[in-house]
């Protein structure tokens, strides 16, 4: 009976130890006694040796049974190499979530930092506010690590381009533009991974890593579950995705290539969808052809999670045995399975000659030279001192703060001043609240969230103002089925100093796996705030929590609404961003990230039309803003301020010249009839000089009113007039500008004329067109600070 309790006694230290190792390092000498063994007999803990020697070493020491179990999410470890279990699936889209399993809060630390969802804070157009949070995100990541309660690998960020405005999924991008995506990817995984000092290597596979991240999904992968008025249901686990190589290499792929090449990121994520025909975890073209090879990846490739029982259930491709499925994937370039087809099929693949166990094997040493550079087996001294401390501190709660009020987005604003934002505290004392979202908590936070520090809500946010606050729901939720809930909002509309009517879109509306129908607000919201404002008292401020636009073409005319407010999904601090917003103690200079169409833009072309381009034959409007030329409610960058802005040019380069080598060509573009044809129509991009900046456009802004302010000013570009198919426009730069009331301060964009002149070819050329392209500063023709001028390309 002793020898049996010292047994345990023995097998619980032993535990205790592996565990402790998770949240410390696998190479521990005391770890290692702990379990019986002799750390010296195990190379791979060598520091002297390269990472991937040491992988290498590892895996080589392996049996097949071994490796096999170790591909899967769930890595159940090898005790007798020393070797713990690891979760590779952890979240942390806008801050540590619990998503997955591999990170939770159910030990010493409660709760996380909740930063705004990835669509609020694309909107503020600020590229250090984007690789401050995931500074954050990573300090808290790494802390839950040291604590034993996080892991290191986490699959964030989701960086697909938003194609259809009911696309479920919109909260968790950044928008619909591919150019804007791969900027927040790049400074986002920067942010979560780069450790100071050892951001630029010579060899970038041993680059210490503060966390892993992941871009996610490869590729053109925007439909959840679409259900068509006709009861039809398109889901992502069926889908097809019929796409161009235009589209492809122009959208679909060109944030990808921005993550992995210039992000460096450590890991893409490959979706559930087919494209043209083949499951892209299955498609070695987009694996090891591009993302490995043409962009030369320094991490590993995970499935989404069950993809390969999605391929073979569901897609169905090729009729495939499981074992044909694993095998397809893996040869292909998948390194890792989230699920539990590789634990539980390679090794009858590899017994059926399906595989080479060498796939195995660089398939794991692709994994463990990522824990290794995440310093899983060695630890990590820079942030050995992380804890309890660095989670929810005082400086992550004020930049979850300030992300939220940099990405609210003042839609409209009453010319009559008397009527308008910001609301003055010593007028308006009685405040009238309404809504579904009036005291919003989680809805703030969007999904993939974890547990928040704590929440402040809209009518908490207002009550620090000093105001009276009444609170009336106006619908029982965000459905709004009911109307009873309508006139007790009307009643204190009616004594109000002003109106503050909260309202939108939940996860219930637009969520992963639930696409919209439609771009209305649910149920009886709009007779809600249409019978409110007409009986308010005072101002009536409207405010709208979602991630996709939504149609209020009523009330941006309406005499009754004084301005109108969008704040996505703020997180947990938005209600204070909201009222910082409402009373004028931020100037608000955010930018919507995707269009916002009018109601009929969803009858006029399924969410199954894959390209961007109109189709004139079917009716189809383009997508995007970068071919769509209808109406819109409010077009891709709208947003407005409390003070005025102007634009004056100050750059004097108005053109550029493109010699091609003898052994170089044009290439042939195609015009409409109304179009000046130059001699030589493009130069292939690769073909021209564009190895450093070669275009300085600076631009003088100057605030013209009598608030202090941020700016985002945009800048894009227009292909020589009559090029067929080539963009309205397309954003090639950004930049978010503090410019003090009365002041002037000058915003400079380098660029290289190879990408910011570029188009994509109905053959899927990258070209520089020769002739007058178009430079413009600002989203909207119509308003008094756009500036636009004409730049000429020379290719001779």
């Amino acid at each position: 009976m002793a020898s049996l309790f010292k047994s345990i006694l023995l097998f619980i230290i032993a535990m205790l130890a592996v565990s402790s190792a998770l949240a410390a390092k696998v190479c521990d000498t005391k770890s290692f006694s702990a379990q019986g063994l002799d750390m010296t007999q195990f190379a791979y803990c060598d520091k002297s040796l390269g990472y991937r020697i040491r992988a290498k070493n590892l895996v080589d020491t392996m049996t097949i049974e071994e490796k096999v179990k170790q591909l899967g999410n769930q890595a159940p470890g090898v005790r007798r190499l020393g070797i713990p279990a690891y979760n590779w699936w952890s979240e942390i889209l806008h801050g540590v979530s619990d998503v997955g399993g591999g990170s939770n809060f159910n030990g010493p630390v409660p709760g996380a930092t909740s930063f705004p969802t990835p669509i609020t804070t694309t909107a503020a157009f600020n590229q250090d506010l984007w690789h401050k949070i995931g500074k954050a995100a990573s300090t808290e990541a790494r802390a839950m690590n040291n604590l034993g309660v996080a892991g290191l690998t986490f699959w964030s960020p989701v960086i697909n381009v938003v194609r259809d405005p009911r696309w479920g999924r919109t909260l968790e991008t950044s928008g619909e533009d591919p150019f804007v995506n791969g900027v927040y990817a790049v400074n986002y995984v920067r942010g979560l991974q780069d450790v100071e000092g050892s951001e630029n290597v010579k060899d970038p596979n041993s680059r210490d890593l503060k966390v892993a991240a992941c871009c996610k999904h490869y590729a053109a992968y925007d439909i959840d579950q679409w259900v068509t008025y006709g009861g039809a249901v398109w889901d992502r686990f069926h889908y097809n995705s019929n796409v161009t190589e235009q589209d492809m290499a122009e959208t679909f792929l060109r944030p990808f290539e921005m993550c992995v090449k210039e992000g460096d990121v450590s890991s893409v994520m490959c979706s559930y969808n087919r494209v043209n025909g083949i499951p892209t975890c299955a498609d070695s073209r987009l694996l090891s052809g591009t993302i490995r090879g043409d962009w030369n990846l320094h991490g590993y490739i995970v499935s989404d999670c069950d993809s390969i029982e999605v391929m073979m259930d569901a897609h169905k491709f090729n009729d495939d045995a499981p074992e044909d499925a694993v095998a397809q994937v893996l040869q292909a370039g998948l390194d890792m399975d989230c699920g539990s087809f590789y634990p539980n099929y390679l090794q009858s693949a590899l017994d059926k000659g399906l595989i080479k166990e060498s796939d195995i094997d660089k398939a794991l040493i692709n994994t463990y030279v990522v824990l290794m550079r995440l310093g899983w087996f060695d630890g990590h001294k820079l942030f050995d001192s992380l804890g309890a401390k660095d989670v929810c501190s005082k400086e992550h709660i004020d930049l979850a703060t300030d992300a939220a009020r940099q990405g609210m987005v003042l839609l409209a604003n009453a010319v009559n001043e008397a009527n308008h934002l910001p609301l003055d505290p010593k007028k308006h004392k009685e405040i009238a609240v309404v809504g579904p979202h009036g005291e919003a908590t989680a809805a703030m936070l969007g999904n993939y969230a974890g547990k928040p520090c704590g929440f402040v809500t809209p009518v908490d946010g207002l009550k620090k103002y000093g105001a009276n606050i009444v609170y009336e729901t106006g619908c029982g939720d965000v459905h709004c089925r009911n109307t009873t809930f309508i006139w007790p909002a009307v009643r204190a509309a009616r004594k109000a100093d002003a109106t503050v009517i909260i309202t939108g879109l939940n996860l219930d509306i637009e969520a992963e796996g639930n696409d919209r129908v439609d771009l209305e607000l649910p149920g009886y919201q709009n007779l809600m705030i249409r019978m409110v404002a007409a009986e308010a008292k005072g101002p009536v401020i409207l405010v709208i929590l979602s991630a996709g636009g939504v149609n209020i073409a009523e009330f941006t005319e309406s005499p009754n609404i004084s301005a109108i407010l969008w704040a996505g999904y703020p997180g947990q601090q938005g209600g204070q961003a909201i009222a910082d917003v409402i009373y004028g103690k931020y100037n608000p200079a955010g930018r919507v990230p995707v269009t916002w169409f009018e109601g009929d833009y969803v009858w006029k072309l399924p969410m199954t039309s894959m390209p961007l381009r109109p189709i004139d034959e079917l009716g189809y409007p383009g997508r995007t803003y970068k071919f769509f030329n209808g109406s819109t409610i409010y077009p891709f960058g709208h947003g407005l301020s409390y003070t005025n802005f102007s634009y004056k040019l100050i750059s004097n380069q108005r053109s550029i010249t493109k010699k091609l080598a003898i052994n170089q060509h044009c290439q042939q573009l195609h015009y409409n009839s109304s179009a000046y044809i130059p001699p030589c129509h493009s130069a292939l991009a690769d073909d021209l000089k564009c190895d450093k900046d070669d275009i300085t456009i600076q631009v003088a802004v100057t605030n013209t009113g009598t608030m202090d302010g941020d700016d985002v000013v945009m800048l894009y570009s227009s292909a020589p007039h009559g090029i067929i198919d080539a963009p309205i426009k397309q954003l090639v730069g950004f930049q978010r500008v503090f410019v003090p009331a009365g002041k002037t301060v000058n915003a400079t964009f380098s660029l290289k004329s190879c990408t910011a002149l570029s188009i994509v070819t109905s053959s899927a050329y990258i070209v520089v067109p020769s002739g007058e392209h178009t430079f413009s500063v600002g989203s909207e023709p119509d308003q008094p600070n756009y500036l636009h001028f004409p730049f000429q390309v020379y290719i001779n």
